[in-house]
């Protein structure tokens, strides 16, 4: 066997307590939930093996089947909403504008607060700011996070609002990438507008738009403090996303086991539509 030298061994000493802290609060604990999911375990006491029951019942409860289209929906709109939005942010932060520096500074603001603190904040707006206003216009004064059909896009406005910050600054880094010699070719070639941006921008930040993306459905998919701070889920289990169904009836509901059912599941699937997304812009970039 090889000796290793003191670089090596130095390299090696310095990953294997990031490797142990890594198994002992990821890995373990998913190898512990995923166990779990084969139980009726109720986040205490004792619990019997239930083979596949909880995989079953997840198929069969209307609750957890209500969870998933609105979180499911919830992400493909915010996710399209945020991108449009950073993207003409981008290209205008990107521009040749006055104090584009200290204006980027200032869209990143929103990504720096945390999300509960943004929540509560929005909820005394939608709850009470906003209702004043349209009711001095006229209005019912009907609160947005009080209402089943309006409250899902309170949501998205908040997602939207802190979300941009970070897409817009990944944009804006895929923009400085583009040599100045293509815009120039294509000026020669007659491309301004939005032929220049379709056929010349895009193509060559696509790679930065499958990142975000990416990035984008993943964190909405998973969507939890907003809902906490905004509606808990309410009203009438109307805005109750996957992440807070598995947080509130499986740590308080007495549903361990099942919920770390529906856990997996919901891994399963985040997984597999990541996956599906990088391999569809993949194959997109290779194309151009």
């Amino acid at each position: 066997m090889k000796k290793m030298n003191n670089k090596q061994l130095t390299f090696l000493m310095m990953t294997l307590p990031i490797l142990a802290l890594f198994f002992c609060f990821n890995t373990l604990p998913l190898i512990k939930g995923v166990i779990y999911s084969f139980t009726n375990f109720r986040g205490y006491g004792s619990y019997d093996w239930v083979g596949m029951r909880n995989y079953a019942d997840l198929f069969q409860d209307a609750r957890v089947g209500k969870s998933y289209l609105f979180t499911i929906k919830l992400a493909v709109v915010a996710t399209v909403v945020v991108n449009v939005v950073s993207l003409v942010l981008a290209l205008g932060l990107n521009a040749k504008i006055k104090f584009k520096s200290a204006l980027r500074g200032l869209y990143f603001i929103p990504n720096i607060l945390g999300a509960l603190v943004v929540g509560y904040i929005f909820n005394y707006f939608f709850t009470y700011i906003l209702p004043a206003i349209a009711k001095m216009l006229g209005g019912s004064g009907e609160s947005m996070l009080a209402s089943t059909k309006w409250a899902w896009v309170a949501i998205v406005i908040v997602c939207a609002w802190q979300s941009v910050a970070m897409n817009t600054i990944i944009y804006i880094s895929g923009l400085q990438t583009v040599p100045e010699d293509v815009y120039e070719a294509g000026s020669i070639d007659g491309a301004t507008g939005w032929a220049k941006f379709k056929n010349l921008t895009f193509p060559l930040i696509l790679p930065f738009f499958s990142i975000n993306m990416v990035l984008c459905m993943k964190n909405f998919l998973m969507v939890f403090d907003q809902i906490v701070a905004l509606t808990k889920g309410g009203p009438a289990q109307s805005t109750e996303s996957i992440s807070y169904l598995i947080y509130n009836n499986g740590m308080a509901g007495g549903q361990f086991g099942f919920q770390s059912a529906n856990a997996v599941v919901f891994f399963v699937m985040i997984v597999a539509l990541s996956v599906a997304q990088m391999t569809i812009t993949g194959k997109k970039e290779e194309q151009l």
